[in-house]
């Protein structure tokens, strides 16, 4: 069967709309590179049918988090992208304490991962000074990654980009320093939440909001949809980072100003 006859066959339609009942996932609103990878992973596993795959990724939590994790690609590290981290640390984050006259923040990491980026975000405001309480949100459709971040231990190798002042004070070291555990004072900076940003309201009022290489996998009337809802979450005054890869093309209909390579803001006025 060819590609585009494969995606739209009334199986993988059915079993799509199974999936979506049980995780929430709406694999319509992505590119065809994630049907690809559905599939991919069904011929990896030798299943035949769509019931057969459907029932194991149901059944089997363990092939559930292999499901999520070959779809989503949960690879992250801290401070990816560093001179973006720098950036807010030097000068955006003080720009934004000034303008609003206080010490807290509303910050928010949409598409969390495994904890990586909203952990580098809460250090970023114990550096910048932060209130204890101003919130970082941190959410993600897969539990499974939420999991692995509230637990907030990595591997050296995830940690490359972590400055040696901050490695010495925001984590613990274990098994002879191959593995990294965020301090508790950084834990409690962030708030994990199970979060479907295609179906589920966005709040609003955030300073900052990091949405970085997730966007990328949805089609573009989908992009656009949640460019606008990411829009209308920000503050006046407040930025937006996308991904070193990403670039919002029409993002001056949409009412964001540009602010640098990758940062957009919503205007103050």
């Amino acid at each position: 069967m060819e590609e585009s006859n494969l995606y739209n066959s009334p199986e993988y339609e059915a079993f799509k709309q199974k999936l979506r009942k049980i995780i929430g996932l709406d694999l319509n609103s992505y590119k065809n590179q994630i049907h690809r990878r559905v599939h991919m992973l069904m011929e990896r596993w030798n299943v035949g049918t769509y019931d057969a795959y459907f029932n194991m990724i149901r059944d089997n939590d363990q092939k559930l988090r292999e499901f999520l994790d070959h779809l989503t690609i949960n690879v992250s590290e801290f401070f990816r992208n560093d001179k973006q981290w720098w950036k807010l640390r030097d000068h955006l984050v003080p720009e934004l304490l000034k303008k609003r006259g206080h010490k807290r923040l509303k910050l928010w990491s949409a598409g969390c991962a495994t904890g990586e980026e909203p952990y580098s975000l809460a250090i970023l405001a114990a550096v910048c000074g932060l209130d204890p309480l101003s919130p970082v949100l941190a959410c993600d459709i897969d539990q499974g990654a939420l999991a692995i971040a509230q637990k907030g231990v990595y591997l050296k190798r995830q940690l490359l980009n972590v400055p040696p002042e901050y490695l010495s004070k925001y984590f613990t070291t274990a098994d002879r320093g191959e593995t990294y555990e965020i301090t508790a004072d950084i834990k409690r900076r962030v708030t994990f939440r199970r979060f479907n940003m295609i179906d589920d309201a966005f709040g609003s009022g955030f300073d900052v909001i990091l949405c970085r290489n997730v966007v990328i996998y949805f089609t573009a009337e989908t992009k656009t949809a949640l460019y606008k809802k990411f829009y209308n979450a920000l503050a006046p005054g407040g930025y937006f980072l996308v991904g070193s890869t990403e670039q919002i093309f029409e993002y001056k209909k949409m009412g964001f100003e540009t602010a640098g390579p990758f940062l957009y803001t919503r205007s103050a006025h």
